[in-house]
């Protein structure tokens, strides 16, 4: 993969991320309150040195259901401390003793049962407390938070989402040139990793060449929305609304159907496209439809402490949304973690 423009330039200062577990926290966001009745069981956990899977897995052992009727909206690393919710669907009027799974690992912060099924994305929003530690230039990364709270950091896509050195993406090619692959859960996941990569591709290419200049033509999101609107042309009403943050610039999503965007926005986006048409035509015929997703991230109530060579960091984004996109505007970070499975990797290959 290519590299991704920097909005804000490279950042000067070096940092360590996720030297401890508890260095990155995550807590989900919900948009509602369980309703307290209903056959669906809302659980409040918070877990450590678990995936999500793993503990959806711990939830159907437990409650002895199938493995499908447990749900959650959002999945969360193994190699951090988050709170998330879980949805069990036990039919019935018994509930079980939720806090008997409470362990070293897993914490169920509140359980109230709900009348419906909770389902994947049915999130507001997440809120992280990052520790950065070692970092090399306090005063830079600070000067570059000021920045960021003004106008924010491009959307990308983080590395995650592309899986250990980018194979998800590589594997999403193979599948799309027509290597089958029957696990759904994969299939997704690829598919997802092809379509991400486009869509960071297409912003940092925006923003090298435009920067946050406007576009005739350019397709618009409502704030807080996934509604969208074509601003052809730009008049004054819409100029403020984009000064005041009511609407949005946006990036395509790839899928079939007409492109969303006009005129010198849509010329933009075709030109960026014809460099990745295998991509673009294989996503396509998978049968995703073209959607929009903002140009830029803009973190919400950002903070931050100071403790020596020590940055917390603290701020909410909404769903969907990657920390790590943040954090690449602030600090060349080392991720400790990574770098510790990659050892281990390397030892096992030699051996």
């Amino acid at each position: 993969m290519t590299p991704l423009f920097y909005l804000h330039g490279e950042p000067k200062a070096t940092a360590d991320l996720r030297m401890h577990n508890s260095d990155f926290i995550v807590q989900e966001i919900l948009p509602f309150l369980p309703t307290g009745e209903g056959e669906h069981h809302m659980l409040h956990i918070r877990k450590e040195g678990l995936n999500t899977a793993d503990v959806a897995q711990q939830l159907s052992t437990f409650a002895g259901v199938h493995p499908k009727e447990v749900t959650f909206a959002g999945k969360k690393d193994k190699h951090a401390l988050t709170e998330q919710w879980f949805g069990i669907r036990i039919p019935g009027k018994e509930t079980p003793d939720w806090e008997a799974l409470n362990s070293e690992q897993l914490t169920v912060l509140s359980s109230s049962r709900h009348s419906k099924k909770l389902r994947t994305g049915a999130l507001a929003g997440n809120r992280f407390t990052l520790t950065l530690r070692a970092v090399s230039d306090i005063e830079d990364v600070i000067n570059r938070i000021a920045s960021i709270k003004q106008i924010g950091v491009p959307n990308y896509f983080g590395e995650q989402r592309f899986g250990h050195d980018g194979k998800n993406l590589i594997f999403g090619r193979q599948m799309l040139a027509g290597k089958n692959v029957k696990d759904r859960n994969k299939r997704s996941m690829y598919l997802s990793a092809v379509r991400s990569h486009l869509f960071n591709e297409m912003v940092s290419t925006r923003l090298e060449t435009h920067g946050l200049t406007k576009l005739n033509g350019d397709c618009v999101m409502l704030a807080g929305s996934k509604s969208y609107f074509v601003a052809n042309p730009w008049d004054d009403e819409l100029n403020q609304r984009l000064h005041s943050k009511d609407i949005q610039l946006s990036a395509p999503l790839w899928g079939r159907g007409s492109a969303l965007a006009q005129d010198e926005a849509l010329v933009f986006e075709s030109q960026v496209a014809s460099r990745f048409a295998e991509d673009c035509d294989g996503l396509a015929q998978a049968g995703l439809n073209q959607e929009r997703r903002t140009l830029l991230l803009e973190p919400q109530h950002f903070s931050y402490e100071v403790e020596g060579d020590t940055l917390i960091l603290k701020f909410a984004l909404p769903a969907g949304c990657f920390a790590t996109s943040l954090l690449r505007e602030l600090v060349n970070y080392q991720d400790v973690n990574e770098r510790e499975f990659k050892a281990r990797r390397a030892e096992r290959n030699q051996a």
